[in-house]
């Protein structure tokens, strides 16, 4: 499994939002996306999600264009994370996972009972299977964020895209969650996520994909892309990155 970005670029009307992009990233690899509100993230997830059509270039997986893919197809491929979720119902945990079978059941069809033990078999890997009979809107956020996990891993796509998963988490569920995202992106997915904190690209990830202006600043090893000097330059504060018994801490210099 593998997605490539090609030449990348997408217009709102005049407004060039996204320009030239190009990156490509493997199974078991958890890239990061940074830049500032307005760098292009959301966009650029949209366009791999063929919610918008790219004016210029690309977007590949296993070498086949998303143009040729159906929204199903993609579907079936790509699984999208949203940073919030509040469904106008208190549909159970369960209920919300099993969603997640849209893309593969027909419109008159219900989920079976091997859905429902396989989402509860997800549950359990994420360790909330006591969960499961509870209401989504009863929970707290970081376990919300961990059943919309679940609900995209029961779709069996293999690419899973995530809109700042951590940003209404606390600090302990950021890391929880964190964890669980980077465990899966060694167990065979490729994961993509944005996120406003720096830190978390040099504790999880493997890559890192830099925006300014809608175009790439920096991409590659999240060591080697992460820099103090390219975080000033989209944050525009300085920003200072030291070692600490062997993990690379960011912070400003105040």
């Amino acid at each position: 499994m593998s997605i490539r970005v090609e030449n990348l670029s997408f217009a709102y009307k005049k407004d060039l939002i996204l320009d030239d992009v190009s990156f490509d990233i493997g199974k078991d690899t958890l890239l990061c996306v940074l830049g500032k509100n307005g760098a292009g993230k959301s966009t650029l997830f949209k366009c791999m999600l063929g919610v918008l059509k790219a004016k210029k270039g690309n977007i590949f997986i296993d070498d086949i264009s998303i143009s040729k893919l159906s929204s199903k197809e993609i579907s079936r491929k790509i699984a999208y994370i949203p940073q919030v979720h509040t469904p106008h119902f208190n549909y159970s945990v369960i209920d919300v996972v099993i969603m997640g079978m849209a893309s593969k059941i027909g419109r008159f069809s219900v989920p079976k009972d091997e859905d429902y033990a396989k989402a509860m078999e997800i549950l359990d890997y994420l360790n909330i299977s006591d969960l499961a009979g509870r209401g989504y809107l009863d929970i707290s956020g970081g376990e919300r964020q961990l059943v919309l996990i679940a609900r995209a891993m029961l779709q069996d796509a293999k690419i899973l895209i995530m809109d700042e998963p951590t940003s209404n988490l606390d600090y302990g569920n950021q890391i929880r969650v964190m964890q669980k995202i980077q465990k899966l992106s060694k167990e065979g997915y490729i994961v993509i996520l944005s996120t406003h904190n720096p830190q978390h690209s040099l504790i999880f990830c493997d890559k890192a994909l830099i925006l300014k202006n809608g175009k790439v600043l920096s991409y590659g090893d999240t060591k080697d892309t992460v820099k103090a000097d390219v975080l000033k330059k989209i944050y525009k504060i300085d920003m200072d990155i030291k070692e600490v018994d062997g993990v690379q801490i960011c912070m400003p210099v105040l």
